[in-house]
C-alpha cells in the first residue's frame, strides 16, 4: 500500500457522520422538569408569603407578596405550640423510628435475600410487598385498639410501629441492594470464621451506608410529617407532636392562616438540613439497588 493511500482523507459521508453531533438537551425533558417543579416552588412560595403576611392581608387570591412583614409570627408561633417541647418529642420518635428501622429491616431483608432460592423465603418476600397495596386507615382503627390494649399508645408503641409499617417498602429496597453485593466477600468472612452475625454486622453493614442513608431519611421524613399515626396512637398530650401541636391553629369556625403557615415552616426546617446532608447518599442508594 502506498504513502498516498494512506494518507487519503475519510469519505465525505464518513467526516459528515463525524460531525453530527447528539443534543445534550431534551427539551421535552426540560419542560417536563419545569412543570413538576412548579408543584413544589408553588406550594413552597404560598406558604413563605402567608407565613410573612398579617391577618388584615390574606384578601384576594394569596399569591401577592405581603406588604409588610410580620417577622413576629414565627415568635408567635413558636409559643403557641410551645415549640421546643413539641421539637423534642417529634425528635426522639423520628430518631428511634430510624435507628430501629435501619437495625431490623435491614437483617429481615439480609436474610430473604440471601435465601431467595427457597420457597419460603421468597414466600416472605412476596408477602411483604403484597403488604404495600393494604392503604393505611384499613389498619388505623384496629392499630390503635390493640396499642391501647398492649400499653403502646406512647411514644415508644409509635416508634414500633413506625419500624413495622415501613418493613415492606423497606425489604424491598434492602433486597435489591444486598443482592448488589458479592457474596464472596461473605465466603471470605466465613472461611476466617466468623459467624453469620459477624458476617453481617462486619462485612454486610457497613457495605448497606448508601441504602441505610435512603432508608433512614425516607422514614425520618415520614416520621417527623406525620400527623395520622400520632394522632390515633398518643394518648398522653404532653407527648404530642409538632403536627399535633399546629392544629392548635385550627379552630371550629376559623383558622389563623398566618401562624399555621409559619408554624409548618419551622416544621420543616430540620428535615431541609436532614436532607441537604443525605441527599447523596439517597440517591446513590436508589440508583444501586435498581441497576442490580
Amino acid at each position: 500500500m502506498s504513502a498516498d493511500a494512506v494518507t487519503m482523507p475519510p469519505p465525505r459521508r464518513d467526516r459528515r457522520r463525524r460531525r453530527r453531533k447528539p443534543s445534550g438537551v431534551s427539551w421535552w425533558l426540560t419542560a417536563l422538569l419545569v412543570v413538576l417543579s412548579l408543584t413544589v416552588l408553588v406550594p413552597l412560595y404560598f406558604t413563605v408569603v402567608m407565613a410573612l403576611k398579617t391577618p388584615e392581608q390574606l384578601g384576594g387570591t394569596g399569591f401577592a407578596p405581603p406588604t409588610e412583614w410580620a417577622w413576629g409570627n414565627f415568635a408567635e408561633a413558636w409559643r403557641t405550640i410551645n415549640y421546643p417541647a413539641r421539637a423534642l418529642n417529634t425528635a426522639l420518635i423520628t430518631v428511634g423510628a430510624v435507628v430501629l428501622t435501619l437495625l431490623t429491616n435491614s437483617m429481615v431483608a439480609y436474610a430473604i435475600a440471601r435465601q431467595m432460592h427457597r420457597r419460603l423465603f421468597k414466600a416472605l418476600f412476596y408477602y411483604f410487598i403484597a403488604a404495600l397495596f393494604i392503604p393505611f386507615p384499613v389498619l388505623m382503627l384496629p392499630a390503635a385498639k390493640q396499642a391501647a390494649i398492649l400499653g403502646l399508645d406512647n411514644q415508644a408503641g409509635l416508634v414500633l410501629l413506625y419500624t413495622v409499617y415501613g418493613l415492606s417498602f423497606n425489604v424491598f429496597l434492602y433486597t435489591a441492594y444486598v443482592r448488589s453485593i458479592p457474596a464472596e466477600l461473605e465466603e471470605a468472612a466465613r472461611i476466617d470464621g466468623s459467624s453469620t452475625w459477624g458476617v453481617f454486622w462486619r462485612v454486610v453493614f457497613p457495605l448497606l451506608a448508601p441504602i441505610n442513608a435512603t432508608v433512614g431519611i425516607l422514614t425520618c421524613v415520614w416520621a417527623w410529617n406525620d400527623f395520622l399515626l400520632p394522632l390515633v396512637i398518643l394518648s398522653d398530650p404532653s407527648a404530642a407532636t409538632i403536627q399535633l401541636a399546629q392544629y392548635v391553629f385550627q379552630g371550629q369556625f376559623s383558622a389563623d392562616y398566618t401562624l399555621a403557615f409559619a408554624s409548618y415552616l419551622m416544621a420543616m426546617a430540620p428535615l431541609l438540613v436532614v436532607y441537604v446532608v443525605a441527599q447523596r447518599w439517597v440517591i446513590s442508594g436508589v440508583t444501586r439497588g435498581a441497576i442490580k
